[in-house]
């Protein structure tokens, strides 16, 4: 059933992206846009970019490309802005990060050179394994929050920007639970004056953005916006807001593997997960403060996906082991492997084994790119809060209050696509098929 469409503002001027962190899934995010604009590669991986969208029954043949049917930014208008703990340009950050080739890099090394890092909000006691002189100093969170959006209103205004959006692409911080301080925003703001050490600085920056009125997304596991309070704060000031954790190696797999087994009523009695990678990242998550934080992150899907609750006798003994180990010589080039332990009629047992050797952040860079055009989509259409239709690129999406996360890849395509067909008044697809055979 039809509805009338949503007025979505045009995309006119100039898009800001600004990123947290100026490693390698910055870099080869913003080396790729580069490149893509001068004809030098394609944007694989990229919904916005490649993807089409079905509109109206199969019989009708209707299949533009989503950048063809919603109006998204396009790649020409985005403008790059970036904070790091080390002062080095974005060409020189991308060469240390060894993700592309270097002929590719010297080819894009004028416009990567432009690109110079603000100082960061920092805090060595939430990212151990490393640390960099370019970080912002000031007497207390309040001054750093203020040093931010000075550094995001400078951006707009010297580039002459129509709109802004901002990821965090930074190292994962030790674990944090919510606790009191994020419960409200009356509570944030108190703990704000007090300097409570359980506002980190990837919720700093949310904050920041969200009161610049400026859309805020979390590539990484931290808690940053995904707490209570920046949740209601965004509702309030009508910011869109997304997060956590991109969805790139083996989670990917296992939010296309589990729901298959699931669907087909096949137990696991075992799902064990290993890694190696050599990257700033693994370099992070060699810290086991850290790595807890991915940790949860990662286990986590499993339980919502094969529901043991709901499937005890399937799922109700599953033994899930996840393994991150830093390994340099790999560097930006991870390797997973996933043992799983199944059974089927009558109990008797199955093994199915998986060996992904992919690139990191050659996976990570184009759900960059798709966040920041379908963040100021929302901000454009009049959307605020936790854009839930964005979960397709999380490991653990943000949720309203009450709801389990969807993590099956396909539902949540489905309701990625069902959310612009709703924002352009065309009918919800919902693959029921009964009209083609009344």
């Amino acid at each position: 059933m039809r509805h009338p469409a949503i007025h979505i503002a045009p995309p006119r001027g100039r898009l800001g992206v600004m990123l947290v962190g100026l490693g390698a899934v910055s870099t080869t995010f913003v080396a790729g846009v580069y490149a893509i604009r001068k004809g030098l590669a394609q944007p694989y991986g990229s919904l916005t970019q490649m993807s089409t969208i079905r509109l109206g029954k199969r019989t009708e043949h209707r299949s533009p490309l989503i950048r063809e049917f919603v109006p998204l930014a396009c790649i020409e208008d985005l403008e790059f802005g970036a904070w790091d703990i080390y002062p080095e340009d974005a060409h020189r950050a991308a060469v240390q990060a060894g993700v592309l080739d270097a002929a590719l890099l010297e080819r894009l090394r004028e416009d990567l050179e432009a690109l110079r890092p603000w100082p960061a909000v920092f805090d060595p006691t939430l990212v151990t394994r490393i640390d960099g002189p370019n970080v912002k100093r000031g007497e207390g969170k309040r001054q750093l929050i203020e040093q931010l959006r000075s550094d995001m209103r400078g951006f707009i205004r010297a580039r002459r920007l129509d709109r802004a959006v901002v990821i965090w692409c930074a190292s994962t911080e030790a674990y944090r639970e919510p606790g009191p301080a994020h419960a409200s925003i009356a509570a944030f703001e108190k703990a704000l004056d007090a300097n409570d050490s359980s506002i980190t600085p990837s919720m700093l920056y949310a904050y920041a953005a969200i009161m610049e009125g400026i859309p805020f997304a979390n590539a990484a596991p931290n808690l940053g916006v995904d707490t209570p309070a920046l949740a209601e704060l965004a509702g309030e000031r009508h910011v869109p807001v997304a997060g956590k954790d991109l969805k790139t190696g083996q989670t990917l797999l296992k939010t296309i593997i589990a729901p298959g087994l699931k669907s087909r009523m096949l137990g696991v009695r075992g799902w064990y997960s290993t890694n190696i990678l050599g990257n700033r990242d693994g370099e992070v998550l060699d810290d086991p403060a850290c790595f807890r934080t991915k940790e949860v992150s990662k286990k986590g899907v499993l339980d919502y996906l094969l529901q043991p609750d709901l499937y005890p006798a399937l799922y109700g003994d599953l033994c899930h082991r996840v393994q991150i180990n830093y390994y340099p010589p790999r560097g930006d080039n991870k390797e997973g492997w996933d043992n799983i332990d199944l059974f089927g009629w009558l109990g008797y047992p199955m093994q199915l084994k998986i060996n992904f050797l992919c690139r990191d952040s050659i996976l990570a860079a184009p759900l960059v790119l798709d966040l920041a055009l379908f963040l100021d989509l929302a901000q454009r259409a009049g959307r605020s809060g936790i854009q839930e239709w964005l979960s397709f690129y999380f490991k653990s999406p943000m949720h309203a209050p009450g709801l389990y996360p969807e993590h099956d890849l396909s539902i949540q395509l489905k309701k990625l696509k069902n959310t612009l067909r709703h924002l352009r008044g065309e009918e919800l697809v919902t693959h029921l098929g009964a009209e083609y055979y009344d």
